[in-house]
């Protein structure tokens, strides 16, 4: 399958771009507060994913980066100078909440999909991206949708959202439930699944870089992500919140997914994170 093939399935137009004003645009909202609690720490901890590029992954050394992770360590230097950076914690779809109740972070910024089940655990910023969900299997296999999984082992990411949509909509599918994307995709290559369900936009990066593979032409679960903070601490998510939109006008966004996305893809992944692109349903 081509490239161009698997994005106009998406109903993705090729070059449509993230809007972003010219930098040199000063912001028009001067910045809330910093919270006494992170003024007091004199750090911010964020917890980021580690295994997804472009949002989090690791470089050559070993360092986390990506778009995400440079959102945590903009809000950084929003409170506390230019020189300053985040303390970025690695984290999983599985423990991302329960790292930041036990307080080992700040604030999640890990390609979180907002969801009335997780509003009950932790406050959410306004959106700043939207994705739908996708299914990648070996390039040689007969299946073209969804059904045809029906009674097969599946991979899913322990804590992603495909699982209750799968649990609805597809339930006679059986999942492995893993810990990241590497491990998913291992599991396909291996002959241990059939497919392997998660974000649209990683999972064309994957086909974009491996041949083995192809993108399903069946779109679902579009929803929105956000920023997510524990629950009541008002200043702190208005912190955010404010930090995310001044990200965005001033255009860094667009520039961190030039810079960590694939040539190929980043017109693409830029549909993903302009929430005017976001799909009615």
């Amino acid at each position: 399958m081509t490239s161009s093939k698997t994005f106009t399935a998406y109903g993705l137009v090729a070059g449509l771009c993230l809007a972003a004003g010219p930098a040199s645009v000063a912001f028009a909202q001067e910045m809330p507060p910093v919270p006494q609690a992170i003024e007091d720490a004199g750090v911010v901890r964020v917890g980021t994913k580690c295994d997804y590029p472009p949002e989090g992954f690791l470089n050559n050394s070993g360092t986390p980066v990506g778009v995400e992770v440079s959102m945590g360590h903009q809000i950084a230097k929003y409170a506390f100078g230019e020189d300053a950076a985040a303390e970025i914690v690695c984290v999983t779809g599985s423990n991302r909440v329960p790292a930041l109740l036990g307080g080992k972070i700040d604030v999640i910024i890990a390609t979180m999909g907002i969801n009335a089940e997780r509003a009950e655990v932790v406050d959410f910023t306004d959106p700043y991206a939207w994705s739908s969900s996708g299914m990648v299997v070996r390039a040689e296999d007969s299946y073209n949708k969804l059904a045809d999984l029906e009674g097969k082992p599946v991979a899913f990411i322990k804590g992603a959202w495909q699982i209750p949509y799968f649990d609805e909509h597809h339930p006679e599918v059986e999942k492995l439930l893993l810990d990241g994307v590497s491990d998913s995709l291992q599991a396909l290559m291996q002959n241990r699944v059939e497919g392997y369900a998660h974000d649209t936009a990683v999972l064309i990066s994957m086909v974009q870089n491996n041949s083995k593979i192809r993108l399903i032409e069946e779109s679902y679960k579009i929803g929105t992500r956000g920023a997510a903070v524990r629950p009541g601490e008002t200043e702190w998510l208005t912190y955010v919140n404010a930090a995310i939109k001044r990200m965005a006008e001033e255009g860094k966004l667009s520039e961190w997914l030039e810079t960590y996305s694939d040539p190929e893809t980043v017109e693409v992944k830029k549909t993903f994170w302009d929430m005017s692109k976001k799909p009615s349903q």
